[in-house]
């Protein structure tokens, strides 16, 4: 595990010299903007003067305070820490004409603003797309919402629950004779974030052609219906209804999902016959390749609860472990089903060493050695470890330059370095309780 700190990468990133302006809160927004400054961007997180974003409420577990004077308790919301690192906190209400002026000279001088209020809520601040391309042409604006800005549900508040139900994940989501589940993460609000980053990187490239910035819309409900990618594809060409729930198979492709071990649960996928052919060897069942109703995939999802029974039988007699060593190097697709603390923990290196040599050798870690966790020094909460940005860049490095930020701990800070406003200014803001 490595630590990271404030100082600048060694080279620039490639959305160094970019500003955004970042007015969203809870999962979807915060993700977005937390990309672009991974990236290099220079993020401004306007919060709420006293409450601050949603999620900064949102615990257990908390880190606990370590540092300064009259900080509210419990501690940092770990839900909040992991989606803003990277970002700087501007304290500030809009419900205030300062608090709108303020933000309109940022948005002047910024090149991106991502917000994620309902539609044509921030117009009665004039803080909408329509003000504020006027005052910047350049800006790239974009809007996250539950059901977009347009259609009969835009005014309908979205959360992630709500939509992978409406729209069809959740139905497709849990055991084959059991009831539909949410997915345990909020994986509509992440899949938007990472769908609006990518855009409003898009619309960079097209602002360098044309001059001009533009508005997105980005939807949750959308982001939705596009990642039920072969799901929705099927249902579309048959015209069929859907097969439903599958837990963790695969409804084409046998055999394709967890099993039980004497332990615990692994999960193989032979995807093809050659695969499946291995899986056969590594079960010590070689008759199985030339079993009829085994020959294809489509011989073998044909009689899915034939060959799953016979599967089950071999794999409960050894440990998850056990078998991890048996399926290591057979280049057939497998993993333990972990936990979370598992999952942070995962070994990385052969596992047939385990049982020969594990208590000579100190194995890597696959999450510390893809530098997945590092530890970040938090300006209250002391030495605190973050899961780190997952893309790799032979020519970048991004990273984490900036720990999460304490509720208004850049608001002099940017009006002072951004805005050029003297303390007199700063201080009457204070009073009017327009920023904290």
């Amino acid at each position: 595990m490595s630590s990271a700190g404030a100082n600048a990468p060694s080279k620039p990133l490639p959305l160094t010299g970019l500003r955004v302006l970042d007015m969203t809160r809870v999962l979807a927004g915060p993700y977005c903007t937390q990309i672009l400054g991974d990236l290099g961007a220079e993020v401004i997180k306007v919060e709420h003067p006293i409450r601050g974003d949603d999620t900064r409420a949102w615990g257990p577990p908390y880190a606990k305070h370590v540092r300064g004077n009259n900080i509210p308790i419990p501690g940092e919301s770990a839900y909040f820490l992991s989606v803003n690192r990277n970002k700087k906190s501007l304290a500030l209400s809009f419900a205030h004409d300062d608090g709108v002026a303020v933000l309109h000279q940022l948005a002047k001088q910024s090149d991106i603003l991502v917000e994620n209020y309902l539609p044509d809520t921030l117009k009665r601040y004039r803080l909408d797309y329509e003000t504020i391309s006027k005052l910047n042409p350049q800006l790239i604006y974009a809007s996250i919402t539950g059901y977009g800005q347009t259609g009969p549900y835009k005014r309908r508040a979205g959360y992630d629950v709500m939509v992978e139900a409406e729209m069809g994940l959740m139905y497709i989501t849990g055991p084959r004779d059991g009831p539909p589940v949410k997915v345990g993460v909020a994986v509509t609000d992440l899949t938007t974030g990472l769908y609006t980053s990518n855009a409003i990187m898009a619309a960079l490239i097209g602002r360098g052609k044309t001059g001009r910035g533009q508005h997105i819309d980005a939807a949750l409900s959308d982001c939705q219906v596009a990642t039920l990618a072969n799901i929705a594809s099927s249902a579309l060409i048959s015209g069929e209804k859907d097969s439903g729930r599958w837990g963790t198979a695969h409804p084409s492709i046998v055999p394709y999902r967890s099993f039980q071990t004497s332990d615990g649960d692994i999960l193989i996928g032979a995807g093809n016959d050659r695969l499946f052919g291995v899986l056969c060897d590594k079960l010590e069942k070689p008759e199985w390749k030339y079993d009829d109703r085994f020959l294809s995939n489509r011989a073998r999802v044909k009689n899915r609860d034939t060959l799953e029974m016979m599967i089950e039988k071999e794999m409960i007699t050894k440990t998850t472990q056990e078998w991890l060593n048996t399926f290591h190097d057979s280049g057939m697709p497998y993993a333990a089903v972990n936990d979370i603390q598992g999952t942070l923990s995962h070994e990385h290196g052969p596992h047939f060493l385990l049982r020969t040599v594990v208590k000579l050798l100190t194995y890597l870690n696959l999450v510390l050695a893809r530098n997945m966790v590092v530890q970040v020094d938090h300006p209250t909460c002391g030495p605190i470890k973050l899961v780190n940005t997952p893309l790799k860049y032979s020519d970048f490095d991004p990273s984490i330059r900036l720990p999460p930020p304490t509720l208004g701990q850049h608001t002099n800070q940017i009006l002072r370095d951004i805005l050029d406003m003297n303390e007199n200014e700063i201080r009457s803001l204070r009073e009017k309780e327009v920023v904290s």
